[in-house]
C-alpha cells in the first residue's frame, strides 16, 4: 500500500488529471489495484508514462507491459498487482473503467 501512496504522489506531482485508485482485488482480474489517470496532452502522456516506469523500476517492482508509443488515447503500465491506465479526456469518458468497474472500491 505505501508503494500506491508514493505512486499517487508522483501523480499528483507530474499534475495528472483526477487520479483515482480501485481496489480490484474482488474482481475476476488477476491485478489488485487499478490506477486511473488523465492527461492534458500527448506529451503530457508520455511524461506520466515516463515518470510511472521509472517509479517503479526505481522502486525495484517489476514491469509486465507498458505501451511505448505515442499518439494513443490509452497507455497501458502494467506491473502485475497494479495496472497504471493513462487517458486522454475523450478517452478515459468513451471506457468509463469507472463505470466499467463500480464493482470495484474507490480508494482515496
Amino acid at each position: 500500500m505505501e508503494l500506491l501512496k508514493k505512486l499517487i504522489q508522483l501523480m499528483y506531482e507530474k499534475e495528472a488529471i483526477e487520479p483515482i485508485i480501485l481496489d480490484m482485488t474482488k474482481t475476476p482480474l488477476p491485478t489488485e489495484y487499478f490506477v486511473i489517470v488523465t492527461a492534458n496532452s500527448q506529451t503530457h502522456m508520455g511524461t506520466l508514462r515516463d515518470a510511472v516506469v521509472e517509479f517503479f523500476v526505481n522502486n525495484s517492482h517489476p514491469l509486465i507491459y507498458f505501451d511505448k508509443g505515442t499518439g494513443y488515447d490509452w497507455l497501458l503500465i502494467d506491473a502485475g498487482d497494479i495496472v497504471v491506465h493513462i487517458f486522454t479526456s475523450h478517452a478515459r469518458e468513451f471506457y468509463d473503467l469507472e463505470g466499467l468497474w463500480s464493482d470495484a472500491t474507490r480508494l482515496d
